[in-house]
């Protein structure tokens, strides 16, 4: 396994293929190796009270996965994304030309994707996320067997979303609603919303807070973010009013993001706080985001409220727009 282990990483140094299919033991790539670690740490324990942080790097590129977790899937029942073209009206530097994924060998130095070449990666990226699963699958049997579920907090999230050739465009590095939708699972002991899912609005500066809330710890003063606690009690009630995302351009440039309960709102400023570009995109009317409306007149009743309640957040980081 650890000859195996080198192998396959030794293949994967810069330029290496984009994915691959080995028929090895899970614990032949890092997350098999990982699980088994998480599992041997947590019998250790001895009833300590602990924290216990599990990363997986996939289904991060390259989509490499042991054999029969590809095999899970039929390659044919793989269709390519229906939005293969950026967002009406969006300015040039919303989208990526997915340098990431362009340096893995084969892949095309320009241009679009070529259809077969697209399926190989939705299928390697679908084998990786049950990889992934089984992983985590391990992981929680463990916590179950050892009776340790019974009073631990588990919060699963990724950190990113992920272009699988939506909007003709690959990997992440945008603003755009894909790129920054996370899943976030949370099980606590003694929560009264099992099983239920909250459209409220919940950003990563939010899960520490929680953890402490849930830990019954003190939180400290400084963190931004809003414990989601009362959200496993009441998922329907009224929550925050946005979340913020941002990601860079060059020449200094930075794109900072607000996500309501309706639009997606993105502003690209200079490091003076001049503005570069504006996108609005009215996830109600238009979910998948194909439509920048940010200058369509029938929205301009819209942006005051919005540029208030972003100016509002920058405020409360203490920061001005022009001081970025």
């Amino acid at each position: 396994v650890a000859d195996a282990s080198k192998e396959i990483a030794s293949r994967n140094k810069g330029g290496g293929p984009a994915f691959e299919m080995v028929n090895v033991p899970d614990n032949a790539y890092p997350d098999g190796q990982i699980a088994e670690k998480a599992i041997a740490t947590m019998r250790q324990l001895n009833g300590k009270p602990f924290f216990l942080a599990v990363g997986f790097f996939k289904p991060h590129l390259p989509f490499n996965a042991p054999k029969k977790y590809w095999d899970l899937y039929n390659p044919a029942d793989f269709s390519l994304p229906q939005l293969r073209t950026a967002p009406a009206n969006a300015p040039a530097l919303a989208s990526t030309g997915w340098g990431e994924l362009r340096n893995y060998a084969g892949m095309p130095a320009q241009g679009p994707m070529p259809d077969e070449q697209a399926r190989q990666l939705i299928h390697g990226y679908h084998a990786c996320v049950s990889y992934t699963d089984a992983q985590i699958g391990k992981v929680l049997d463990e916590l179950k067997r050892l009776g340790l579920d019974k009073n631990t907090v588990v919060v699963l999230w990724g950190d990113h979303g992920w272009k699988l050739g939506e909007y003709g465009q690959w990997a992440k590095h945008t603003n755009f609603e894909i790129d920054t939708r996370v899943p976030l699972i949370v099980s606590a002991p003694g929560m009264k919303a099992k099983g239920k899912k909250t459209s409220a609005l919940v950003e990563f500066v939010d899960i520490y807070p929680f953890l402490c809330d849930a830990a019954g710890l003190p939180k400290p003063a400084h963190l931004q973010g809003t414990s989601f606690a009362p959200l496993l009690t009441k998922p329907t009630m009224a929550w925050k009013k946005a979340a913020f995302s941002q990601y860079p351009r060059g020449g200094g440039v930075m794109g900072y993001s607000m996500r309501t309960d309706r639009y997606r709102y993105t502003q690209w400023l200079k490091p003076d706080g001049s503005a570069v570009a504006t996108e609005l995109y009215d996830l109600q009317k238009d979910p998948q985001a194909t439509i920048n409306v940010a200058q369509d007149p029938a929205y301009a009743s819209a942006l005051p409220a919005l540029n208030t309640l972003f100016e509002t957040r920058a405020l409360a980081a203490g920061k001005k727009l022009t001081e970025r």
